[in-house]
């Protein structure tokens, strides 16, 4: 009894430090995206010009992103709520044809019994027959008497369990339902902010292809990405001539748990495409260079985490639309713009390989396709000397 006890507390100990532990962690965690979110707040405040074209397009491809995150978020609930369904009509049919197993049986020894007539226990031991065949009478009747009650207790214990699984039946009906009317609101809300970018960029087109020719105003991009990186480096660090080359695989997550120093040579880019500009060449009519590499695409095609990290920006940045930035730890970081969507968010942990946005062309860029990074202590790595070759 003492060693039991003694069991118990200490499971209780561990249970503790364990909630304990989970709520430090959501804690931490609430924390860098305060800090992080107070990052973009000041970004968007002190860099607000009405001569940036590009900024034109920032709420309608913020909300474009937002839009089809949501959309997917709710397709995968209600491919969970479809499971389930589907779950509970098999146990519903299961239950039935027990139900009716269980009936037939009922009724048969029913009828057994009344072929048999209505024998009282006390007349068969009292009408001078045979004991034996009086013993073996009881016995006979005494099956069939447990017998009906397992079966009438089986019956009501499904009885009871077909109606609830026939309620959860009738609330999942009732959440598809939801869902899919949250669904189509979602996708009015998508076609609308389609709808508004089209307009927009029609308006704003030539002014845009001038914006981008403009080594200031690339200059300024440049500047606010490195801005935005260093100030993110300082709050991870302390938490606690074109070629084209196609690329045909996409990452995995075959290398999470190593360093991200030490997958050099290792990695695999994370949309399937070809790479129109490489790092450290000039721009296009500009002295201005690609601090990394740009794949151009089909747009809505998957973009994949190259490695094991946590999404500390996502979030429209000037010059770069829809951006995704993601702490490999060591001071690493790789970079994911002009996306149409980004499904993660600041403080999600990811494995390397996992969906993390989708290709577009947003931040006012002419082409489908992904601008890839990769930076060390805010610093721009080659991305081509860390792929793997074949």
């Amino acid at each position: 009894m003492i060693l039991v006890a003694r069991f118990l507390s200490l499971a209780l100990c561990c249970l503790t430090l364990v909630n304990v532990a989970y709520a430090s962690q959501q804690d931490e965690l609430e924390n860098l995206r305060k800090r992080i979110a107070a990052v973009q707040h000041d970004m968007d405040k002190t860099s607000e010009s009405k001569t940036e074209a590009a900024d034109a397009l920032r709420e309608s491809e913020r909300a474009i992103s937002n839009s089809n995150r949501k959309l997917a978020e709710l397709a995968a609930r209600q491919y969970s709520a479809d499971q389930k369904l589907g779950k509970l009509q098999d146990q519903q049919r299961k239950l039935g044809t027990d139900m009716a197993t269980q009936q037939a049986l009922l009724g048969n020894l029913l009828y057994q019994q009344y072929l048999g007539g209505k024998q009282e226990y006390l007349k068969l031991l009292l009408n001078n027959r045979d004991p034996n065949q009086a013993s073996r009478d009881l016995r006979y009747y005494q099956y069939i008497a447990r017998s009906r009650a397992i079966l009438l207790t089986r019956l009501r214990k499904n009885l009871a369990t077909l109606n609830d699984v026939s309620l959860s039946t009738r609330e999942q009906r009732t959440e598809l339902a939801s869902l899919r009317s949250e669904q189509a609101a979602q996708k009015t809300n998508l076609e609308k902010e389609q709808h508004s970018r089209r307009h927009m960029l029609g308006k704003i087109s030539h002014r845009l292809h001038q914006q981008r020719r403009e080594i200031t105003h690339l200059q300024r991009d440049e500047g606010r990405l490195s801005e935005l990186i260093d100030k993110l480096s300082k709050i991870v660090a302390h938490p606690k001539s074109t070629s084209l080359l196609r690329n045909d695989e996409v990452p995995d997550n075959r290398f999470d748990g190593n360093p991200f120093d030490q997958l050099k040579g290792k990695l695999t880019l994370p949309v399937k495409g070809v790479i129109t500009n490489r790092f450290g060449t000039p721009r296009p009519d500009s002295t201005v260079q690609w601090k990394g590499l740009f794949l151009r695409t089909s747009g809505g095609q998957a973009v994949k985490a190259v490695a094991a990290g946590q999404v500390v920006f996502a979030d429209w940045l000037r010059g770069f639309g829809n951006l995704l930035i993601i702490d490999h730890g060591k001071g690493y970081m790789s970079l994911y713009g002009n996306n149409e969507t980004l499904y993660k968010q600041v403080g999600d942990v990811l494995r390397g390989g996992d969906t993390i946005a989708t290709v577009g062309n947003s931040g006012g860029n002419e082409d489908f396709g992904l601008y890839f990074e990769l930076r060390h202590e805010s610093k721009p790595l080659d991305p081509i000397k860390w792929l793997a070759t074949k």
